[in-house]
């Protein structure tokens, strides 16, 4: 018997380092513990994105989502960037910040923008973490409530 893959919530952000890295953990975390069968990855907009980054996630998101409780594997991927087959498979594709990455999915990939769900959570370079995360966390605990309810 064949296993089915549960459906996929796909988080995006620039650098997939920050925001994207914390709405996966946090969601997968939040969808085990209700019983939901969907899983989250994520990935970032920016080409090569893991060239950007100081290393495979930041360290406010990994205290962030420790300070909640949330185990973290030993080793941690590096960012990667997103492919168009991803958001075309996703059940539901979130970038983090609309007025950033829609005109990155408008030239990438612009046939799947109508797959693409915007938030609106700045990066830390406009907002700090201790406002980010939390609008995060509120974010995708409605999103765990939504998936719940089938909507």
């Amino acid at each position: 018997m064949m296993e089915v893959e549960p459906p996929r919530v796909l988080f995006l952000c620039s650098g997939n380092y920050y925001r994207s890295r914390f709405a996966e953990h946090l969601f997968n975390h939040l969808a085990a513990a209700s019983g939901l069968l969907y899983r989250a990855d994520s990935a970032g907009l920016w080409p090569e994105c893991h060239t950007r980054n100081p290393g495979p996630m930041s360290h406010e998101s990994i205290a962030a989502l420790k300070e909640r409780g949330i185990v973290l594997p030993s080793t941690l991927r590096s960012p990667r960037d997103v492919q168009a087959s991803e958001i075309a498979a996703a059940a539901l594709t979130i970038a983090l910040k609309e007025a950033e990455h829609r005109s990155i999915v408008m030239e990438r990939f612009p046939a799947l923008l109508h797959r693409i769900e915007f938030w609106q959570v700045d990066d830390v370079d406009c907002a700090p973490p201790s406002v980010a995360l939390p609008m995060i966390e509120g974010h995708v605990r409605e999103l765990v409530a939504r998936l719940a309810a089938g909507h």
